[in-house]
């Protein structure tokens, strides 16, 4: 019998015992069942306790190590598993207060001083108390214990360093903090805890908030925060903030404070008792000395925003509006911004700028999304106390403009938005600092200007009042300033904004402001233009705007009133005569060769407005037969050579030759308009009548030569400066873009008439400008813009680029001279001798190449092949030595030019291009690439060119080069260089670039191959050349014996490989579909026996046993497939019917090698998976095999292994499920083959396998407790668990009573869908789950009516949610894409169609009716639907109303809140109006 332990309580109090001992003896007790101890567990925790308690009061000397292990003996007596199941049987275990205490005071330590002596294990020990209930009470029991502890927790957490601090703190804190809201919850003092939260947590917790939302702890590392527990302690501080600050029953004192001492009825008695909450709260916020003072500013920042937020959330409903504003000025003091003086801007950090204005932000949209600010009760009831609050905030901020930082826009943006009286009186400031003179490159921050921007135009707009906008906007642009500092006033984003806006005004409005604009421009800048700088910069602004209100005006029409037209007439009158042609009259003084800087801006100014002048008339002429134009009618006029159109009405020839050749000078917005008025003067002669006479098509020429020519030199310097498309934005930067862009949009215009230089130099602008290799990615901003690159690459892809055929003729030979100028440079021989060799480099027309093939075609003396010549020189250089060879930098340029060829339409070549870009391509891919090439690069331009190779032969043309060259030819010329080069391949066989590269080269092999059989081209002889050719490849058929095997080309065995198996490939269907007894089919027939010969014996040499047994490449599986599909397919020809019966000396060869072959993929077939190729002809090959019985082992049923394998795929967990769905059909045609053939044994086996594995009851069981566990984890159900569970679940429901007799059962379905996620899915993913749910509410609605008698809530509730989801989904986005809508839109006919089905129903129904409009109105309050989504989803609403009767409808009218009743209203007077009508109209036409 064991020895029982006694006398240890002894021990451990005796003075003799070492503390050695003690320690030993007390975890020997603790964990011993031999020891026993009246109330053991109690004395030992006592034990440990009253030594620390004595060591901290320093009544005992300790050793350090002797305190840590004492707190790590409790820590671990209160996480054991011995205690939890002691409380857990309902024993007591008492902690006394004077541990409690020692452990707020070391953590009140650590917090004050920093020292992490026992801290780790004292941190555990409170722990371990706070995650015990039972233990936990000595805390939650005195409510003075856990204050003090949550501060210094808080406290400790503030003042760590952030790579020092303790990662168990945290842990501690979340524990803390839930159960002092659990005291809060209790609490019926409510000042006790408000006094308790502001006098000890309020501050701690404010900066622990701000330290956790800066993410200061919750990077990544070892240690570090996780972001969910950083989440929930966020939300605990709000939480115990708004139970211990703004309680339900603080509201009185609240009211009193705010509101009562406003008004001053508050008696002096009062006073005393006055609770003054908001005080006491915002004197511990602002109190300096609780945080750093670098911290200091955005905690209080933060904390205003917070401390708002939560007010509004406590306290606010209808009637409290005024009181949630009191509280707002209170806040807003404490920010630092609210204290500034005039010129005391720079006081403030641009980081604090930045915190405190988007805290400003938060709280003025606070107002604005509260409607707390109601302009009429303001200014009725409280003297616009609102207004003038709202009124220093716009003045601080338009004070102290602070354009660099978004949020500064923003609360402007929402100011106004409240009432745009607050910035009225400083609009002219607002429109300088936040427009005119702002200076704003960032794009956010441009972002959030153009949206102020949008809103200040829109207010104006509705206003009626945007003249006097326009004025403020013109007196800001003609004031005193330096102008070269402004930016342009119409950049893209105000531009965008204000044509929006002008396109929705009215006529009148748009002439009032053209008017006020013209009247501006003719007082207070035309008469002072002359030498003056700013006042020309002040004349381009002026214009800009002139321009986009022309632009963006309404177009006049027949049925504008005749007022409007005269008076628009009169405008563009006044216009042309006060405006254009002065200005214009002002360049003709040019005072000398280099004009000033006056100058130029006036040209500019003059220019763009006599191009918006004549734009906006010819627009005008041609909409409004009632407008007459000053320049005469613009149609139906015979073209004569005194009437072809001007530039513009008034101004002569000489003066525009003038004006021409002042502009000349620089490049700038008035050389651009210049173009563009060219352009417009082509527009009009093309619409005149007889158009094509020689003085018209003169003129044209002329017009379009000189939008060509007059900017060569700008493109010629390649820019990559990027344009917004705003004409007011086009400087010297800029000019080249908006010039090409303007070349480019017009080409069709242009192109006609443009002479063969013209058409050349615009090829080598497209060419030069294209983007080579890979794009830089740009900001978000820069992808809005439009750069050279960008337009070329549009022109490159459009579908009319082919159809302008002289531009894309001298774009065809720029591409061709460029490769040519670059395979040139890599000559490696006289570039004389190389033009002899390969001429068509040299050629610089494509007619020239074209003719070749006529010489060709022309037999030539018996016995010569005149089509050989370039085969024969191409072989001759192949195996001597390429004369051209290129280096990493040449095949760089020549792969980015080949992206461009990629580019073009190849397939729709003339036969002349054809056949000069197949010799050229040809070229590049037999050339030899230098040592500074490497494999992968090397790779990669082999199979570009192939690639274009190939597509170039699938074009009309495809027969041209066939004339000039034999397909033989071909083909023995690429496999010979092939060959030559793939020694210098350093790669493994199995490398995924290498097989591309294979099957890259196998393609064309095999399409070269079709095409010959498809057009007929002596087929005997091309086929004999290639089998002769593949035969007489001696160096890659070494027998597998010999001992240099090592030393050879695997690469080069490889190439010869898979050209053997596309030649098996080509010539064994054709063979197969030609009639017997033909003699070329015959002679066909052996060039295919000769090539199976050798495809196997190159198999046996590639598919080697090394030393680490079998190997398979990947590319030897698809081979072998094709081998022994010719193999069996050669037995058929010869007549075999039946191929077990057939038994040939080849067949029985090659055994040894398929029975090797499909051992192996027996066990590499899950291997394969991943790769669809090598997997599919892995399958094909199983399948061929299976047909041949000869070929199978004797020992094992093929039958057998086959499937286990297939089994072994399907039942492996680390294939990705969507990859088994991508591989079922073809294995699905596997089985189909094995169960046609196989046995009935076989049959019995899969039977067998598939019920052994399908237990439809544990499935259900599995199935809802897998849905049931997985909804309560953070991450949702996974999809491919989802689906499947939903479609056996639909399958069984419609099995009906018979199968499922039981309804409690069915009943576990409505479980089921509940777990089911149908939130934050993508499209097609919801549209796959919604529909599953739909099929199982539709089977049990069908086809089990015995449950639907009691199971009708259970459905409901079922069904809302999907109707709710497809509400969500189908809301109106703010900025998103309409692309998923068309999945919604199913979605919605499915309600619709379940509601039809409930209708059909209506007794069992017809209770719940009226609560299903009820849910259905009050989701519909929340949100916005798309019109075709509301619309099916009303339909389906308005069959449940005709269940309702009237006392129903009476129910809803009564019970529903104000906001629903009104959604309700407009349900039902649609309901009555479009839907009860209707039928009430069919039913009378009804017999």
């Amino acid at each position: 019998m064991a020895a029982v332990y006694s006398g240890i309580s002894l021990k451990l109090k005796s003075k003799t015992t070492s503390w050695e001992d003690k320690l030993k003896l007390a975890h020997f007790a603790w964990i011993s069942h031999q020891c026993f101890l009246p109330n053991k567990e109690q004395v030992l925790l006592d034990w440990a306790r009253q030594s620390l308690v004595a060591f901290y009061k320093k009544k005992l000397e300790l050793k350090e190590d002797i305190v840590e292990r004492l707190w790590s003996y409790i820590d671990n007596i209160l996480h054991s598993r011995k205690l939890q199941n002691l409380l857990k049987n309902g024993k007591t275990i008492n902690l006394q207060i004077s541990l409690v205490k020692i452990i707020n005071e070391r953590i009140a330590e650590f917090s004050l001083r920093g020292s992490q002596r026992n801290i780790c294990a004292v941190l555990r020990c409170c722990q371990g108390i706070l995650s015990t209930p039972a233990l936990a009470v000595i805390y939650t029991a005195k409510q003075e214990l856990m204050v003090a502890l949550l501060s210094q927790l808080c406290w400790s957490a503030c003042r760590q360093p952030e790579g020092a601090v303790v990662a168990q703190l945290f842990e501690v804190i979340h524990l803390a903090l839930g159960h002092y809201l659990l005291i809060l919850q209790q609490q019926v003092n409510p000042r006790r805890a408000f006094g308790d939260v502001t006098a000890h947590l309020l501050q701690p917790c404010l900066v622990l908030r701000h330290l956790l939302s800066g993410g200061t702890w919750t990077q990544a590392g070892e240690g570090q925060l996780r972001q969910v527990l950083s989440r929930n302690i966020r939300s605990q501080i709000e939480a115990v903030f708004r139970g211990g600050i703004f309680q339900p029953e603080l509201l009185s004192s609240y009211k009193e404070e705010l509101l009562d001492q406003q008004q001053g009825d508050v008696k002096a008695g009062a006073m005393k008792n006055l609770l003054a909450p908001i005080d006491t709260v915002l004197t511990s916020l602002v109190s300096a000395g609780y945080c750093a003072a670098s911290l200091h500013t955005s905690v209080v920042a933060n904390s205003v925003a917070l401390l708002y937020k939560l007010f509004l959330e406590s306290y606010f409903k209808e009637g409290n509006q005024l009181l949630c504003f009191q509280v707002l000025p209170r806040l807003f003091g404490c920010l630092k911004i609210s204290h500034l003086q005039e010129e005391q801007s720079k006081a403030l950090s641009t980081s604090d700028w930045t915190t405190e204005l988007l805290v400003v932000e938060q709280l003025l949209n606070s107002v604005a999304n509260n409607n707390i600010y109601n302009i009429a009760a303001d200014r009725i009831r409280h003297e616009e106390a609102q207004f003038r609050f709202y009124r220093h905030v716009a003045e601080l901020l338009i004070n102290h403009a602070q354009a660099p930082i978004p949020a500064w826009f923003r609360c402007l943006k929402t100011l106004i938005s409240l009432n745009h009286l607050i910035l009225e009186p400083d609009l002219d400031d607002l429109l300088a600092s936040a427009w005119i003179d702002a200076e704003v490159t960032e794009f956010r921050t441009k972002k959030a200007q153009e949206m102020l921007i949008h809103t200040v135009f829109q207010t104006y707009a509705k206003l009626r009042q945007v003249p006097r906008l326009f004025e403020e906007v013109l007196g800001v642009i003609c004031r005193p300033a330096a102008e070269t500092l402004r930016q342009p006033v119409l950049a893209s984003g105000p531009s965008t904004v204000l044509s929006a806006c002008l396109l929705e005004l009215p006529p009148s409005q748009i002439l009032d402001t053209w008017s006020l604009v013209l009247e501006k421009f003719q007082s207070l800048v035309l008469p002072y233009l002359q030498s003056d700088a700013d006042m020309a910069l002040k004349s381009l602004s002026l214009s800009s705007l002139l321009h986009c209100i022309m632009f963006n005006m309404r177009s006049l029409d027949s049925s504008t009133p005749l007022p409007i037209i005269r008076r628009t007439q009169c405008m563009m009158e006044r216009m042309l005569r006060e405006l254009v042609q002065p200005l214009l009259a002002l360049l003709l003084d040019s005072p000398g060769p280099e004009p000033e800087l006056w100058l130029q801006k006036v040209s500019d100014s003059a220019l763009l407005l006599a191009y918006t002048w004549a734009q906006v008339d010819a627009m005008l002429s041609l909409n409004c037969s009632q407008y007459h134009s000053v320049s005469g009618t613009l149609t139906g006029i015979a073209v004569e050579i005194s009437n072809l159109p001007s530039l513009l009405p008034g101004v002569e020839t000489q003066h525009w030759k003038k004006i021409e050749k002042f502009t000349a000078q620089f490049s700038s917005l008035g050389r651009y308009c210049l173009e563009q008025l060219y352009l417009q003067k082509m527009r009009r002669t093309l619409m005149q009548t007889g158009f094509w006479s020689e003085e018209a098509l003169q003129s044209l020429r002329c017009d379009a030569a000189f939008i060509i020519g007059s900017s060569r030199k700008s493109l010629n310097q390649r820019t990559m400066a990027s344009w917004d498309g705003q004409v007011g934005t086009v400087s010297g930067l800029t000019y080249p873009v908006a010039h090409w862009h303007l070349i480019v949009s017009n080409l069709t215009i242009l192109i006609s008439y443009l002479c063969p230089d013209d058409v050349r130099y615009l090829a080598s602008v497209l060419l030069r400008t294209l983007p080579m290799g890979k794009a830089q990615e740009g900001s978000i901003e820069e992808e809005a813009y439009v750069t050279l690159e960008k337009i070329s690459k549009a022109i490159l892809h459009s579908p009319l680029f082919p159809e302008m055929q002289s531009l894309h003729s001298a774009f065809l030979m720029c591409v061709t001279a460029r490769c040519s100028s670059i395979l040139c440079s890599g000559a490696q021989r006289d570039s004389g001798l190389v033009s002899q060799q390969l001429p068509w480099l040299f050629e610089k027309d494509h007619m020239v190449v074209g003719h070749w093939e006529n010489r060709f075609a022309k037999a030539g003396p018996e016995g010569i092949e005149p089509r050989g010549e370039i085969a024969k020189n191409l072989l001759s250089l192949v195996k001597s030595n390429f004369p051209i060879q290129l280096e990493g930098e040449q095949l760089e340029s020549i792969l980015g030019l080949l992206e461009v060829i990629s580019a073009l339409q190849l397939d729709s070549l003339l036969p002349p291009y054809h056949v000069h870009y197949f010799l050229l391509l040809l070229s590049m891919a037999i050339t030899r690439l230098g040592c500074s090439c490497s494999s992968s690069l090397a790779l990669k331009f082999l199979m570009t060119c192939y690639q274009l190779l190939g597509y170039l032969q699938k074009g009309k043309s495809a027969r041209s080069v066939f004339k000039i060259m034999y397909g033989s030819d071909i083909f023995e010329i690429i496999l010979t260089s092939l060959f030559r080069a793939s020694g210098r391949f350093p790669i493994e066989m199995d490398d995924p670039t290498w097989l591309e590269f294979l099957q890259v080269i196998g393609t064309f092999l095999e399409e070269l191959m079709q095409m010959l059989i498809q057009m007929k081209l002596s087929l005997l002889l091309n086929f004999r050349k290639i089998t002769t050719f593949l035969s007489s490849s001696k160096s890659y058929m070494e027998a597998a014996s010999d001992k240099q095997l090592e030393n050879q080309n695997p690469q080069g065995r490889q190439l010869l490989l898979v050209s053997l198996t596309r030649l098996c490939h080509v010539l064994g269907p054709f063979l197969k579909e030609q009639k017997l007894g033909q003699e070329a089919p015959a002679a066909l027939s052996e060039l295919l026996q000769q090539a199976v010969l050798q495809t196997g014996a190159v198999l046996q040499l590639c598919s080697v046993r090394g030393a680490q047994g079998w190997h398979l490449p990947s590319v030897l599986i698809s081979s072998v497939s094709t081998l022994l599909e010719a193999d069996l397919g050669q037995y058929c020809r010869d007549g075999g019917a039946n191929i077990s019966q057939v038994t040939d000396r080849t067949l029985l060869s090659h055994a040894a090698l398929y029975q090797g072959v499909y051992s192996q993929i027996l066990l590499e077939l899950p291997a394969l998976v991943g790769h669809d190729q090598s997997f599919r002809a892995a399958l094909q090959f199983l399948t061929l095999f299976f047909l041949a019985p000869e070929l199978h082992p004797k020992k094992d049923s093929v039958f057998t292994s086959m499937f286990h394998s297939v089994r072994r795929v399907l039942a492996d967990t680390e294939i990705p499920v969507r990859v088994t769905q991508d591989i079922e059909p073809h294995l699905g045609a596997l089985f189909t083959q094995m169960l046609e053939v196989g046995t009935t044994e076989d049959l019995r086996l899969v039977m067998q396998c598939i019920l052994q594995g399908l237990d439809v009851s544990n499935m259900w069981k599995a199935d809802v407790q897998l849905l049931n566990r997985e909804a309560c984890q953070e991450q949702p159900v996974s999809l491919t668990v989802v689906g499947p569970v939903l479609d056996v679940l639909a399958a069984l429901l419609r099995q009906g009573e018979e199968a499922i007799g039981n309804p409690h059962h069915v009943s576990l379905a409505f479980s089921i869908l509940l777990t089911v996620p149908l939130d934050h899915l993508k499209p097609l993913e919801y549209g796959s789950v919604f529909l599953r749910l739909h099929n199982v509410l539709f089977s049990i609605l069908q086809c089990h009516p015995k449950v639907m008698l009691k199971a009708i809530p259970s459905f409901l509730n079922s069904f809302n949610r999907l109707v709710f989801s497809v509400m969500r989904e189908g809301r109106q986005k703010d900025k998103g894409s309409t692309d998923d809508l068309p999945t919604v839109l199913k979605c919605a006919r499915l309600v619709e169609r379940m509601y039809s089905h409930i209708a059909a129903r209506a007794e069992e129904f017809t209770v719940f009716s009226p609560f299903m409009v009820a849910q259905y109105v009050l989701e519909a309050q929340k949100v916005t639907l798309y019109p075709a989504v509301k619309s099916l989803l009303q339909e389906g609403i308005y069959l449940i109303l005709d269940l309702c009767i009237e006392p129903d409808i009476q129910f809803l009218r009564a019970s529903l809140q104000p906001g629903m009743r009104d959604i309700f209203k407009e349900l039902y007077n649609d309901y009555l109006k479009y839907h009860k009508a209707k039928h009430e109209g069919e039913k009378r036409y009804t017999a």
